[in-house]
C-alpha cells in the first residue's frame, strides 16, 4: 500500500490552488474529448460547479466571464470548446502592469509632502483674485503646520514665504505681505486635541472591555 501512496511533489502543478485537484482533472478530461461538441457540454457543467464553489461572486458584475476565463487558464489555454465570451490569450496574461509615474522622486523639502507641492501648481493657475490669496494662505498655514510636525519647534513666517517662493517658481511672493500666518501654538493645538480625543476613546474602550469581563 505504501508503493501506491501519491506525493503532492509528484502531482501536476495546481495553475489555480482555490479550485482544487479534482476541478483540474475534470478540465484535463474536457482537454482530451474527441469531438467539440462534448467538450462543451463539459465545459458548461464544469462551470457550473466552479459556479457553486463561490457562490459569494454570483452578484458580481462579469462573474460567469471571470469563470470562463479560469477555465481556460486553467486548461492552460489547449481547451478547444466555445465561450460565450472573448477568449483570453498567453500573452495577455503573461504582460506586466505599466510602471506608476511618481510625480517626484527627490523633492528638496520633503516634510512638505507631494500633495502641497500639487496644490501650489494649482494655485499657480488660477486667475488674481481673493479666491487665489485666501487659497495661497491655505497652502502656507499648511506649510507651516508641517514644518512644526516635522521640526517639532518654531518656525518664522518668513522661512515658510521663502520655501512657497521657491516651491512655485517664484509665481507666488508673499515676503512683503503684512498678514502673519497662524500661530504655531494654535496650529499645534488642534494636532493635540486630536490626539487626546483618540486616547480617550482607547481609554474608554478598554475600562468598557474589563467591565464586561466575567468575575469569579
Amino acid at each position: 500500500m505504501i508503493d501506491d501512496l501519491e506525493y503532492n511533489t509528484e502531482r501536476e502543478h495546481l495553475i489555480i490552488p482555490e479550485y482544487g485537484r479534482h476541478l483540474q482533472k475534470m478540465i484535463n478530461y474536457a482537454k482530451e474529448l474527441p469531438t467539440k461538441e462534448e467538450r462543451n457540454k463539459v465545459a458548461k457543467s464544469i462551470i457550473n460547479v466552479m459556479g457553486n464553489l463561490q457562490p459569494h461572486l454570483r452578484d458580481v458584475p462579469d462573474f460567469q466571464h471571470k469563470l470562463w476565463d479560469q477555465l481556460f487558464i486553467i486548461a492552460d489555454f489547449e481547451l478547444d470548446a466555445d465561450s460565450p465570451y472573448p477568449k483570453p490569450s498567453k500573452e495577455e496574461l503573461s504582460e506586466g502592469p505599466e510602471p506608476l509615474k511618481y510625480p517626484q522622486n527627490h523633492p528638496k523639502y520633503r516634510f512638505y509632502g507631494n500633495n502641497i507641492k500639487t496644490m501650489i501648481d494649482v494655485a499657480n493657475t488660477w486667475e488674481e483674485g481673493e479666491l487665489k490669496e485666501a487659497l495661497v494662505y491655505t497652502i502656507a498655514n499648511h506649510m507651516k503646520k508641517c514644518f512644526l510636525n516635522w521640526n517639532k519647534d518654531t518656525v518664522e513666517d518668513d522661512v515658510i514665504f521663502n520655501h512657497l517662493y521657491e516651491l512655485s517658481g517664484g509665481k507666488i511672493n508673499l515676503k512683503g505681505s503684512d498678514e502673519d500666518l497662524s500661530d504655531a501654538t494654535s496650529l499645534m493645538r488642534n494636532k493635540k486635541k486630536y490626539s487626546n480625543s483618540n486616547s480617550k476613546k482607547s481609554h474608554h474602550k478598554k475600562n468598557n472591555s474589563n467591565r464586561n469581563r466575567k468575575r469569579y
